[in-house]
């Protein structure tokens, strides 16, 4: 039947062309009667939308078209009448609506039920008597032809009325996929956008695609950076490379759409079934699901990386943990960062809320529904923002707070003064824009009311749909805003570069195009301060005391110390001839060497056997041997697993004591540094 109805419309289209024209009515007037069929009966005047919901006489006259035998053949005297009941009803006073009678649909149809069979015309659904109230009356009653009996001195033919949007024909999509435009089920948004003129899209493609372009290339040389020396990057900073990553993918979606311009966003035009170019709405489009996934997710996490970012720098500032105890947490971080945006988006997915964008070829949310924007863009955005900046305000109150009441040198003071400004230009580099976006969609959802209903106005008439009643406010977006808004979505992600750039990262650079890379990578100094388990008591220290850091990546609650840094501070220290220092050194340089066994690549690991503030007594070899005799074991284990155990602790044994003979032997024959001294005076006596 719905088939049968279908090609009927098609082959009246070139007729329906040629009929008289109709004009489409811009305000719910009662208007004259302009089809053919109804023309000469009791009433002249008709309203629309009439009663099957046609919202003009144009589109009346093509659903008429099927009966125009019936009426021509004049199988009834009530068809006429009865048809026009209900697709030119007469135009009464306002807010009443006259239907046909029972009894007058029951002659019309039992007297041409034979002659519409013959012509293959069914009795619509629509039309079935069982829906018409029961009385036996023609069509109109002299009731509907009185004038309003509510003492107004206004005429029925300047009644307006208010019917809300009506979706246009050109408009319509299939029930199944679940589309909607300005609250109308099975209709979507025009494509091109429904705003904006063809250069001016033109130009904010190529816009678009230009600031992708800049922004991908920043965002892939942070993360190439990171992978180029994975170690230089730890807690509390390494969150900023997973944020680099999350715009690097951002950038990269609004790549694709400058390349697939319209393709993805939007639905093609079908004219042989009356349909215009729409908006793509639903999971139904695979690839407008994959760019929606994708760029959603890596928005959303993205920003909850950047709070967990304020949340790391939080924890080394303000309880001062070190960068183990943060790394400790990773889990707990990814779960977050990677989990709720995960969720987030296969909520939007399972409510059907994803929306093609014309302007730059991707597929988003928020575009066209004002409810998916404020609870999935402006509510997950905003709480990330007061978040962070609590955070953020809270790490800085605390070092400014150590800055200004402990008594610092001038070295610690500038390296904790330039931490500072580090953190604050990145932090403004990043809120700056991300606010900005924020303001353009609350300008954006306070304004989409008006901008809909000034672009009903202006294509009614061409759509052939009812006209906005009572229009107070008109306006139109300006371009430079959804500009501006995608803009700051893409530089968001440029800041990482801010974090990385440095001479270091030049040189790294420049190591790994020559083919070599350096295997110990110092952290900057304005990096280096969260990193140091207890940075408050490293400011402390005393100036003439030698330098002992924290370890960067095996104390926890910064407690031990990293053998290797304090070997470098050892070797700082300056030489001292009294005997005093020198025995001090000795029971130093003996802890040292039996806390530490050198591995093949050059760096030293720690053998627990004793606590590091033990002091050996002048002639005492049995604790220096020892403990060379358990490391040695523990280096030879390490280079061979296939000896016996006598052998590798004979060969231990020998080595241990020939180095310190050669080294006791090279030290006495030139001035050195006073631990070396002090190890080779232990080595002889042994």
């Amino acid at each position: 039947m719905d088939l049968l109805w279908v090609l009927y419309s098609m082959l009246t289209v070139c007729m329906a062309i040629n009929m008289e024209a109709t004009g489409s009515h811009s305000m719910f007037t009662c208007e004259p009667i302009t089809l053919r069929m109804c023309q000469g009966l009791a009433y002249n005047t008709t309203f629309m939308p009439n009663l099957l919901n046609h919202y003009d006489q144009q589109t009346a006259a093509l659903a008429m078209e099927p009966f125009h035998p019936i009426v021509n053949l004049e199988c009834s005297t009530e068809i006429r009448p009865f048809l026009c009941a209900l697709y030119a009803p007469v135009c009464t006073e306002y807010g009443r609506v006259t239907l046909p009678c029972r009894r007058l649909c029951q002659r019309a149809k039992s007297d041409c039920y034979k002659l519409m069979d013959m012509f293959g015309v069914s009795w619509p659904d629509e039309m079935e008597c069982s829906r018409f109230p029961v009385c036996d009356e023609s069509y109109p009653r002299a009731i509907d032809l009185l004038p309003s009996s509510d003492g107004t001195e206004e005429s029925p033919s300047s009644v307006q009325r208010d019917y809300g949007f009506w979706c246009p024909r050109e408009l319509k999509i299939e029930p199944d996929l679940g589309y909607s435009f300005m609250g109308v089920r099975d209709c979507s948004p025009p494509c091109p956008n429904m705003y904006f003129s063809k250069d001016e899209l033109i130009f904010a493609r190529y816009f678009i695609g230009v600031v992708s372009i800049i922004c991908l290339s920043a965002t892939l040389f942070t993360f190439l950076t990171f992978l180029i020396d994975v170690g230089r990057f730890r807690y509390p900073e390494r969150p900023i490379i997973f944020y680099a990553v999350c715009y690097m993918m951002v950038s990269l979606v609004f790549f694709l759409g400058f390349l697939l311009e319209d393709r993805v966003s939007c639905n093609a035009a079908s004219p042989g079934r009356f349909r215009a170019s729409t908006i793509t709405q639903g999971s139904h489009n695979k690839a407008c699901t994959l760019l929606f996934m994708t760029l959603y997710f890596f928005t959303m996490a993205g920003s909850v990386w950047w709070v967990i970012l304020t949340i790391t720098w939080f924890l080394a500032a303000v309880p001062k943990w070190g960068s183990e105890a943060i790394e400790k947490k990773a889990l707990l971080f990814h779960v977050v960062a990677w989990g709720i945006p995960g969720a987030l988006t296969i909520t939007l997915m399972a409510m059907n809320k994803i929306e093609g964008d014309s302007m730059s070829g991707i597929c988003f949310v928020g575009l066209y529904d004002l409810m998916a924007l404020r609870w999935f863009l402006l509510v997950p955005l905003a709480l990330n923002v007061v978040v962070g900046v609590v955070l953020l305000l809270a790490g800085i109150a605390a070092l400014n707070r150590v800055r200004m009441e402990i008594p610092l040198e001038k070295e610690n003071q500038d390296k904790l003064v330039k931490f500072m400004i580090r953190i604050g230009v990145f932090s403004v580099l990043y809120l700056v824009p991300l606010l900005t976006v924020v303001g353009c969609y609350l300008y954006e959802q306070s304004h989409r009311s008006v901008w809909e209903t000034t672009w009903v106005q202006e294509r009614c008439r061409e759509y052939h749909i009812p006209c906005p009643f009572k229009v107070e406010q008109t306006s139109r977006p300006d371009i430079a805003l959804f500009l501006i808004k995608y803009l700051m979505m893409l530089v968001v992600g440029i800041p990482s570069v801010f974090w990385v750039g440095s001479k270091k990262t030049c040189f790294e650079w420049a190591s790994f195009f020559n083919g070599h890379r350096r295997k110990d990578s110092a952290v900057h100094e304005s990096r280096q301060v969260l990193q140091e388990p207890d940075f408050t008591q490293l400011l402390l220290r005393d100036p003439n005391t030698p330098v002992v850091r924290k370890s960067r990546g095996t104390s926890t609650q910064g407690t031990s110390t990293h053998a290797s840094s304090t070997h470098l501070a050892m070797l700082d220290e300056p030489p001292s001839a009294s005997t005093s220092h020198t025995g001090s050194m000795r029971s130093k340089s003996s802890s040292f060497h039996g806390s530490l066994h050198r591995s093949r690549d050059g760096r030293y690991t720690a053998c627990s056997y004793r606590g590091v503030e033990e002091r050996l007594p002048h002639g005492s070899t049995l604790r220096l041997n020892d403990p060379l005799q358990h490391c040695s074991v523990n280096r030879l284990n390490s280079h061979s697993r296939h000896g016996s155990l006598q052998r590798l602790e004979s060969q231990s044994r020998h080595s241990s004591m020939r180095d310190l003979t050669i080294t006791a032997q090279a030290i006495q024959s030139s001035p050195g540094n006073g631990i070396h001294r002090v190890v080779g005076e232990d080595a002889t006596k042994a």
